[in-house]
């Protein structure tokens, strides 16, 4: 079992950005989404504390029974004039309703779970426009809808499509938690460790809830994910059952990604054989919407979007590891070899895997610093570089291209020495000519999973080189 009541952490932003339009007084129409598991539900649970909100929860069903829930939930918060036995029998009665509470309180109405109110009543949006656009922009009514299918609730509600296109007066994509907000559910922890669970499980709020702060990593993962029946055992193809039409396909999409294959055609061809590019590609629009996979060209592309330098990756940690550690032996996990999957088949490859999402943590922190006033220019893109022959794990761009900061990343078990400085400065020199950057001003930083030695810290010191540790990251 996992962790239960755990404390809300850290979504100090998102509730900021939610009570400063609620104060505004005006009548709000606020879009709040993201994948599932994510926090939102509890984010808005936290906010309409002490608000006395109107709270639905909508689920699978038809329209007839989400006006009679609905109808339930006004009757109990509005008893002294409706009565525990009101009907609502339209929307367009509902949100008229709410327009006359409205007009003499602010009144906030959250409607999680949006899509499905929809997919049982697709004229909703048109009623709310309608009513939008006739009263309750007049109103001091809160409304929120908020709602986990991202692709329909940018496709559907924010795209200009939409009926309520130019009716939100704000709308924020939740994400999961980075590795410094994700540590905040394991105080206790070490730096190495919090990286390690967040390698492991992302930050996604509902898989770190899982891992309990008591107990080591190979108990956790043992314990949380490598046992049958476990929540996190079989995430995954929940997750993607209960988001995506036609499963199978996405999955076999993201297996190929996991064992590395990044290019489209290689994707296509381990997916769904030759020639079969167009479909993948399809497959992979709908993933990188979902935010699972993302596609990444070498930070100093000047048009993204059309380089033939892209390759693909899987986006959320916990996918990467499930598909790394957990798929490939389901049949001995079946068998409850639990044990023995840990200690063969993972924690000798862990620091291995782990290397890589110190070097996406590393980018990330570099994108923070300059807040912190630790990087000698603010950063435009920050991003990887590679070609056929090198590859550099960090680079930051600012000043329209004339400042560069340079990084490498080392997830071992020896402090880092100065012939890893000297390595990235030759790399340096090789981007320089590659690229053309002979007025470009260079910037170097180190990351180290364990430090490093006295003499690379007196020259790092000498030349303004950045050194970076776990505990870095967690300041």
């Amino acid at each position: 079992m996992g962790r239960e009541n755990v404390s809300f952490v850290d979504r100090e932003k998102e509730l900021g950005f939610l009570e400063e339009r609620y104060r505004s007084g005006r009548a709000e129409l606020l879009i709040l989404y993201g994948r599932r598991r994510v926090g939102k539900t509890e984010l808005l649970r936290h906010f309409a504390v002490g608000k006395r909100p109107v709270f639905f929860v909508a689920t699978l069903g038809s329209r007839a029974a989400h006006l009679a829930s609905f109808s339930e939930v006004l009757g109990q918060r509005f008893a002294d004039v409706l009565g525990a036995e009101v009907r609502f029998d339209s929307w367009e009665a509902v949100f008229r309703f709410l327009g006359r509470r409205a007009r003499d309180e602010r009144l906030l109405v959250i409607l999680d779970e949006f899509p499905y109110l929809v997919q049982a009543d697709p004229a909703l949006p048109s009623v709310l426009q309608k009513l939008w656009d006739e009263e309750l922009r007049h109103t001091r009514l809160f409304l929120v809808l908020c709602g986990s299918s991202v692709s329909f609730m940018e496709g559907e509600l924010l795209a200009q499509k939409s009926p309520l296109y130019g009716r939100r007066t704000g709308q924020y994509l939740l994400l999961p938690f980075d590795a410094r907000e994700a540590g905040m559910f394991f105080p206790n922890k070490s730096p190495k460790e919090r990286l390690e669970i967040y390698g492991i499980l992302g930050g996604v709020p509902a898989y770190l809830e899982q891992f309990s702060p008591d107990e080591a990593l190979f108990e956790n993962v043992q314990r949380r994910i490598l046992q049958k029946g476990s929540y996190l055992y079989d995430e995954v193809r929940f997750l993607l059952m209960e988001e995506l039409r036609e499963p199978k396909n996405y999955f076999a999409i993201l297996r190929a990604i996991a064992t590395s294959k990044t290019r489209l055609n290689e994707i296509a061809q381990s997916a769904f054989g030759e020639g079969e590019a167009r479909k993948a590609a399809f497959y992979l629009d709908t993933l990188q919407e979902l935010r699972l996979v993302e596609r990444r060209v070498p930070v100093t592309e000047t048009k993204p979007h059309k380089s033939r330098r892209g390759i693909y990756r899987l986006q959320d940690n916990f996918f990467r590891f499930w598909f790394r550690f957990v798929y490939p032996y389901m049949s001995a996990l079946e068998a409850g070899q639990t044990e023995l999957v840990w200690k063969e088949k993972i924690a000798p490859f862990l620091p291995e895997y782990m290397g890589q999402v110190f070097e996406e943590v590393a980018r990330g922190y570099i994108a923070r610093a300059a807040a912190s006033e630790r990087l000698p220019f603010i950063p435009e893109r920050v991003g990887a570089w590679w070609d056929g022959h090198e590859e550099i794990d960090v680079v930051a761009i600012g000043e329209g291209g004339r400042k560069l900061l340079l990084g490498e990343c080392k997830w071992s078990t020896r402090p880092v020495d100065l012939p890893l400085l000297e390595d990235l400065r030759r790399k340096g020199e090789y981007l320089r000519r590659s690229v053309g950057l002979r007025e470009t001003e260079f910037h170097y930083a180190l990351f180290s999973r364990e430090g490093f030695t006295k003499r690379l810290e007196r020259r790092a010191c000498e030349d303004g080189v950045l050194l970076v540790t776990p505990a870095d990251i967690f300041e």
